[in-house]
């Protein structure tokens, strides 16, 4: 099983006044290493997979440690747990070599964004996705 790690730059504007890392902003990095992790099957390769679009059903997230502005990126892995007819849920952690700051999970549902409606996950799509499988939670 592969994890896509993405590394992820911290924002001084990402601090709260507490002087760490803001809890909504970790579901912009999520979004950010989600949306690197999907589009690598689709466009450049000229598949359509993932193109037409996705949302977001639903978000899990584990405040493990707090997390304090710094010019070094943190890592964020990502894996799949679960591949549906028409969903799949990504785990994460984002994390540097000797800690965890965050563990998470977010359903995805592939969309259709002409139709306005839900759809199924492709074979191509499941294929990639299946690369990525982990059906084992994150060690706590």
């Amino acid at each position: 099983m592969a994890r896509h790690i993405y590394s992820c730059p911290l924002r001084w504007s990402d601090m709260d006044a507490f002087g760490h890392v803001n809890n909504v902003v970790f579901l912009r990095y999520l979004e950010e290493a989600r949306i690197d992790f999907m589009f690598r099957l689709a466009p450049g390769d000229g598949s359509p997979s993932f193109a037409g679009g996705s949302v977001v059903a639903r978000h899990e997230i584990d405040y493990v440690r707090p997390l304090v502005h710094r010019h070094a990126p943190v890592t964020i892995e990502s894996w799949v747990t679960k591949i549906g007819a028409a969903s799949l849920t990504i785990a994460y952690e984002i994390k540097d070599p000797e800690q965890v700051y965050v563990r998470a999970s977010t359903i995805v549902v592939p969309y259709d964004l002409a139709a306005e409606r839900p759809r199924r996950i492709t074979a191509e799509e499941k294929l990639f996705l299946q690369e990525y499988l982990d059906q084992e939670p994150a060690v706590a």
